[in-house]
């Protein structure tokens, strides 16, 4: 993503990149769910979420468990980006 217009991991606020690491230790979760393993107040994990979903690495589906919830996951995007793929990382995001 070096050389682009397009916002990249690394140029997101702390708690974006906090959000991103949460997902990633904990797997699909509720906002509910990450507000608490954060400890950052529902505001920010909303606006971190925007943010995650902008740079398309995080998926948004529906909670079975409660359908007033969303759960939250990373994708293959975000896999890519975990391993340092970047170049692939792109060509994901762009399908």
């Amino acid at each position: 993503m070096a050389g682009s217009d397009e916002e990249s991991l690394d140029d997101l606020p702390p708690s974006a990149k906090l959000v991103f690491k949460v997902l990633e230790y904990n797997g699909p979760l509720t906002q509910k769910g990450i507000v608490e393993e954060s400890m950052l107040s529902a505001r920010t994990v909303r606006y971190a979420l925007e943010r995650l979903e902008g740079i398309g690495v995080v998926d948004e589906d529906v909670y079975f468990a409660d359908a007033r919830q969303n759960l939250y996951q990373l994708n293959e995007t975000a896999d890519k980006l975990k391993n340092g793929d970047e170049a692939d990382a792109e060509a994901c995001a762009a399908e």
